[in-house]
């Protein structure tokens, strides 16, 4: 596990750092999707989560949640495209477990990804490229740490 500014990032992830999402393979072009340690602490405490609905069709870079703080609203944008085929239902009843856990109990929705392969390249992964990756993303947040 890394750790950036008291952030979590687990390694064997990957990363979209312009939209603080991860996102773990699952196998067969199945991908779960889920806010990082670090987006879940800029924001604050989530008292909302509204999910896109299994079975429909996300764009890349489009929202697949919404989630609301009590001084935010904003969406999650999925850094892959495809179809939800799962979504974490327990988040409507217990959002803060997206504050939580973000990447065990607070994941989601899970998509069917169109070109896995191709966006996966696309995304940051392994120890060194996340840590650096999301250390200079907070310094130019003005993030001082989880």
């Amino acid at each position: 596990m890394g750790e950036v500014r008291g952030c979590e990032l687990p390694e064997y992830l990957y990363y979209n750092v312009d939209n603080n999402v991860w996102v773990r393979d699952e196998g067969n072009d199945t991908v779960t999707i889920g806010m990082t340690s670090y987006a879940a602490a800029l924001i604050g405490d989530i008292v909302s989560c509204t999910l896109r609905l299994v079975g429909k069709e996300i764009k890349k870079d489009k929202s697949c949640a919404t989630i609301e703080t009590r001084d935010w609203v904003g969406p999650v944008k999925a850094p892959v495209a495809g179809e939800i085929v799962a979504v974490n239902d327990q988040l409507a009843v217990t959002p803060e477990l997206v504050n939580q856990d973000p990447y065990g109990k607070g994941w989601l929705v899970k998509i069917r990804v169109y070109d896995w392969e191709g966006c996966k390249g696309e995304l940051v992964t392994g120890l060194e490229e996340t840590l650096t990756s999301f250390d200079a993303r907070m310094e130019y947040d003005g993030f001082s740490g989880c």
